[in-house]
């Protein structure tokens, strides 16, 4: 009491108007521990207090003080403190601008925000404010998610925010009141390439706090013993540390791991050398998430390929319990990415102007976001290419300044870089060689029931999984047919199983392996299409024996039964020349509807294909090679396939004598599969 202090006088209106304490955070505990109480303290209440107490004196960060509650005397210690104008607030009717500044000082007044914080050292605990939101400020004021480069994912990232950042922007004490815990994991999965390591990256922009931990899969994998789960331990110790000092007024803590799938596997199911290692990591990460001393400041945004192959544990509420697909993008995302990736080239005036955007997103089915970013390297590519002198391979010409990457450029690159999901439009034309010929009424009621097939699947939900047979002789044009309703469908996805594509494969067990694995793709775009062409070939069926592959039967028979998964679509085509066949092994069950496609029946349908495909340059020309073969079988039945006839009246154009030849030939084709009919 006897000590001497020195003192001046300070004015604290010398820093303008901002004299006054818009907001100042505090810390707060017992100021002896014999003087103490086990009930929380409400932070409202504290805040009216400290109000009613201390109005109208000067705050400086640092400064102490006690604070008489009900007999229990508490140590508060000024942390921060934020001014504000109270002059422009009032001369502009709205809020007042704030400052921060570590050496400012202000006059508390009856609308100061007070934040309390506990003291790590105190046993005093806090109630979560039903006023206030949480200190930390999770997002940023100026978040704009046009700002993120991320393209065709609005609908997921809103869902990311709905379901696990939302909550954190309400105060404490509401979400205290409702009784529920933060979302404290999700978990992106797709296929590679369509942004989620991306929407992660992008993730620190949004937030107003700390940058997330990223961590790589494989690198929490050690070779020395109870070192893998240190890992796992180091990923939550800052998170740890500040939720036993602040609680639920904690900052968020948000820790990106990407390719999860390398650590979390099934337990049991061997991962990790036999050691065991991989089962432990499981075990450490869930007793994380979810344990005994569960943290409510962590989010885990967990990313895979595989979801399959990830403990289930994980998988369930509590842990990793937001779980969204990141699928390929529909044309307008694929828009907005092109957009992204061309944004440079258009505000540099290097893009010419005949690239349209909309134009090369409708082009570009299938392509994720990776791939896309490709097409417009590849662009570029051709772009730089133009302008290296002639003769050369590593000088550039003078007129390099004017250089622009052009529609052309684009189209070149679409015809290098190909997506790896489903087939391109080019897959399929090639199907397609001679077009759609019209030779027969039931060609058109054929492709209107189809489309109808295809609009069924596109709209109605009970009809969301459907398969569908074309059987029809040889060479009538079945895999065509599916092509050419494919290539009308619009599907986004759009894959093409033939017997070539299972050739490279070395047993049963690896066919069985790619067709479930051609399923799943499909099951990652929200609308897919599969022709499984020539289904005999593909179940290796063999009429001498009769011999076929029954794991392979049985493995196709049930994926043509499994639905979907739940907002996913799909349609299958598939085509056979043996129906009775077919019928026999029990496939045909396996199907919701059956198209039957004819052969060309007559000489006046055989004359109405060469005319269409103007065969013989005019219809006197068809008449004649008609009447020619009328006159080799004696019959008006055909009874051909037209891939047959058009691929004999193709080549009969560079015969001496086209008509005879021709007439000689179908003849033939007539007799093999007209036994009773003869023929030169």
């Amino acid at each position: 009491m006897m000590d001497e202090i020195a003192g001046e006088v300070y004015d604290v209106f010398s820093q303008g108007g901002s004299a006054y304490l818009g907001s100042m955070d505090v810390e707060v505990g017992f100021a002896s521990l014999k003087k103490s109480v086990d009930a929380p303290y409400d932070q409202d209440e504290l805040a009216d207090l400290f109000i009613k107490n201390f109005q109208n004196q000067v705050f400086a960060p640092g400064q102490r003080l006690l604070l008489d509650v009900k007999n229990i005397p508490l140590a508060i210690t000024v942390k921060t403190v934020t001014l504000t104008d109270l002059t422009m607030q009032q001369q502009n009717a709205g809020e007042a601008p704030m400052r921060s500044d570590p050496g400012a000082r202000g006059i508390l007044y009856n609308q100061t925000s007070i934040g309390f914080y506990k003291d790590a050292k105190s046993p005093l605990k806090l109630k979560a404010s039903n006023k206030r939101p949480a200190a930390n400020a999770i997002i940023s004021p100026d978040f704009k998610f046009e700002d993120m480069g991320i393209g065709g994912l609005d609908t997921e990232f809103s869902t990311i925010f709905r379901r696990a950042f939302a909550s954190r922007i309400f105060p404490p004490g509401l979400i205290e009141k409702l009784g529920i815990m933060h979302v404290k994991g999700m978990l992106l999965y797709g296929p590679p390439g369509t942004g989620k390591t991306l929407i992660a990256r992008q993730i620190g922009k949004m937030l107003n706090a700390r940058e997330p931990k990223i961590i790589n899969g494989p690198e929490v994998l050690n070779k020395y013993v109870g070192q893998s789960e240190e890992n796992i331990r180091k990923m939550f110790a800052d998170a740890e540390k500040e939720y036993k000092e602040k609680g639920d007024e904690s900052g968020l803590h948000i820790i990106i791991f990407d390719e999860l799938d390398a650590v979390c596997k099934q337990r049991g199911s061997g991962a990790g050398g036999g050691t065991g290692v991989g089962d432990s990591v499981v075990n450490q990460l869930l007793s994380k998430l979810d344990g005994v001393d569960q943290l409510n400041n962590i989010l885990l945004i967990g990313m895979t390929n595989r979801k399959d192959m990830i403990d289930d544990a994980l998988l369930r509420p509590g842990r990793l319990e937001v779980q969204i697909e990141i699928s390929l993008p529909d044309e307008f995302g694929r828009s907005q990415i092109l957009k992204i990736h061309t944004a440079k080239m258009k505000e540099n005036n290097v893009m010419g102007s005949d690239v349209d955007i909309p134009e090369l997103a409708a082009l570009t089915k299938n392509f994720s976001g990776a791939e896309l970013s490709g097409l417009v390297k590849s662009a570029t590519s051709f772009a730089f290419a133009r302008n290296i002198k002639a003769g050369t391979t590593a000088s550039v010409s003078e007129d390099v300044v004017n250089m622009k990457v052009g529609r052309q450029d684009f189209l070149n690159a679409l015809e290098e870089v190909k997506p790896a999901f489903g087939a391109d439009d080019s897959e399929l034309e090639e199907q397609i060689p001679y077009g759609i010929i019209h030779f027969s009424r039931s060609i058109g009621l054929i492709l209107e029931d189809a489309m109808l097939y295809v609009a069924n699947v596109r709209q109605q939900d009970r009809l969301r999984h459907t398969s569908v047979l074309i059987s029809g002789p040889p060479a009538s044009g079945k895999t065509a047919l599916a092509a050419h309703i494919a290539m009308k469908s619009d599907y986004p996805f759009i894959k093409l199983i033939t017997p070539a594509s299972m050739v490279g494969f070395r047993d049963e067990i690896a066919k069985k392996d790619h067709l479930h694995k051609v399923f799943t793709d499909a099951y990652k775009s929200p609308l897919s299409m599969l022709i499984i062409d020539n289904i005999e070939r593909i179940i290796e069926w063999n009429p001498v024996g009769p011999r076929l592959s029954n794991s392979i039967l049985q493995a196709l028979v049930t994926l043509l039964q499994t639905p979907p998964p739940k907002g996913h679509r799909l349609l299958i085509l598939a085509t056979t020349s043996q129906r009775s066949v077919m019928e026999q092994l029990d496939i045909t069950t396996a199907f919701d509807r059956q198209i039957s496609v004819p052969a060309v029946s007559d000489l006046q349908e055989l004359e109405v294909a060469l005319n269409e495909f103007k065969a013989f340059g005019d219809s006197n020309t068809a008449r004649a090679a008609v009447e020619a073969v009328r006159g080799n079988t004696s019959s008006d039945d055909v009874r051909v396939g037209i891939k047959t006839i058009l691929t004999t009246a193709e080549t009969a154009k560079l015969s001496a004598d086209p008509v005879g030849w021709f007439a000689d030939q179908l003849a033939g084709q007539v007799a093999r599969y007209n036994p009773g009919f003869g023929g030169r």
